[in-house]
């Protein structure tokens, strides 16, 4: 054996290493994850403000009777406001911030959720959101804050849960619908005999091969009114309507960027001075025309007459004869570029001056945008895009749920959270000017 010298012997080397049996030395209340200020406490003083009566009246669990309680609605709305402000669409990703996230640690309080519960109260409660939205424009009002003496509205495309690839012709569908109806009888004859799967497993099955059927179903009734759509337009142009088989109720737009995809048109119309909205709908045609009227009526349904002489402005894509018509009479003015003006004048018409058909209402419309203070005052337009663009910086790029019902509830989520600040903002303003 070789001699080694002790002074040239390699020490062990000394660390911190993890010891997971101890207790953390630095356990905290639930209110003590979020500081003094934090936007998810202000979320909560709003809901504080939100009716939720009759999400409580739904609830069949009651003092002195058997029955498991429920999640208190103000959790899973509250859950959902700040989800829907931080830009989260999904209900598993929400899921799992309420557990890895403080801010959401916090709003639950220690109450347990799972991913259906959230996913389902997302879109089943569309009418309390209505109601809601309503509630907080009329509170708005009444505290001076929007006067809805001048509008504006726009329409945004949005991206919807289906591919292009899943569109398909009546002939196409007849055939998909036919394949899934064997399908169907297959399972049940599988199910019939010995099989090695659960009843969970089983009824899982089932349900998608029924869901298939029920889409196909509803895709062939699409497609029929698409057809029509299509006649009305052009002559013969109705064979080659197409429904998707994914969201039978989406259709092919063609987006900002130019290109075409299955989507949603929502539209919003903003009181251009608060910038709060306090019109909303979703439609599933690529084109504005026509929406106005639909608009001015709805708003006034929920919010009372417009005020006397109100200012509504639109792009050209609104501005059809019967709608111009139409809200004019209601005692509105309404701004809106005439179309194809640099074309007439190069034929040497004037592009302001009353056309054969144009109503007394359209004549003044079409001789106000002629004026220097009409074209001026349009300007202001471009303020009702604000809402958009706030909707697309919480996420509203895509949906990722189908159908025109289970969209406008998710729409709804996206108008309460944008009124809410804004509620808050325009308080803040007033409060400042006051001192």
């Amino acid at each position: 054996m070789e001699w080694q010298d002790a002074s040239t012997e390699v020490a062990a080397p000394r660390m911190k290493s993890p010891d997971r049996s101890q207790i953390d030395p630095d356990p905290k209340r639930i209110d003590d994850l979020i500081p003094p200020g934090h936007k998810v406490r202000l979320i909560w003083e709003l809901i504080q403000e939100v009716d939720v009566s009759s999400l409580y009246a739904q609830i069949k669990a009651v003092e002195g009777h058997a029955g498991r309680p429920p999640i208190d609605p103000r959790v899973l709305v509250a859950l959902w406001l700040y989800a829907t402000d931080e830009g989260i669409c999904k209900a598993r990703e929400l899921y799992r911030r309420c557990y890895d996230c403080d801010p959401y640690k916090w709003l639950r309080g220690g109450v347990d959720v799972n991913y259906h519960t959230l996913s389902d109260f997302r879109t089943q409660h569309s009418e309390w959101l209505k109601e809601q939205v309503v509630t907080n424009i009329a509170t708005i009002r009444a505290e001076d804050l929007a006067s809805l003496e001048v509008l504006g509205q726009d329409g945004m495309r949005v991206r919807a849960s289906a591919g292009n690839d899943s569109f398909k012709r009546e002939a196409k569908l007849q055939q998909l619908l036919e394949e899934a109806d064997q399908q169907w009888d297959r399972l049940q004859q599988e199910f019939e005999q010995e099989t090695d799967l659960s009843a969970r497993q089983q009824a899982a099955q089932e349900r998608a091969a029924r869901e298939r059927i029920e889409r196909l179903k509803q895709a062939q009734q699409e497609v029929q009114k698409v057809a029509e759509a299509r006649e009305k337009r052009k002559k013969g142009d109705g064979a080659s309507a197409r429904a998707s088989t994914t969201d039978p109720e989406a259709r092919r737009m063609k987006m900002g960027d130019g290109g075409t995809r299955p989507a949603y048109n929502v539209e919003f119309t903003t009181d251009l001075n608060s910038l709060v909205i306090v019109g909303a709908d979703l439609i599933n045609a690529g084109s504005d025309a026509g929406q106005m009227e639909p608009m001015v009526e709805q708003i006034e349904t929920e919010q009372g007459p417009l005020p006397k002489q109100a200012e509504y402005y639109v792009d050209g894509g609104f501005a059809t004869k019967e709608d111009l018509t139409s809200v004019s009479q209601r005692d509105v003015t309404v701004f809106a570029p005439v179309k194809d003006v640099e074309k007439q004048q190069r034929q040497g018409k004037d592009p302001y001056a009353p056309k054969r058909g144009d109503s007394s209402e359209v004549a003044a419309w079409r001789q106000r945008m002629g004026t220097e203070e009409g074209r001026q005052k349009y300007k202001q337009r471009a303020k009702c895009e604000w809402s958009n663009a706030e909707c697309r910086n919480r996420g509203l790029h895509q949906f990722v749920v189908r159908g025109l019902e289970k969209v406008k509830a998710v729409v709804l989520w996206y108008v309460l959270v944008h009124n809410l600040f804004r509620m808050v903002a325009l308080r803040a303003e007033r409060a400042a000017a006051a001192i």
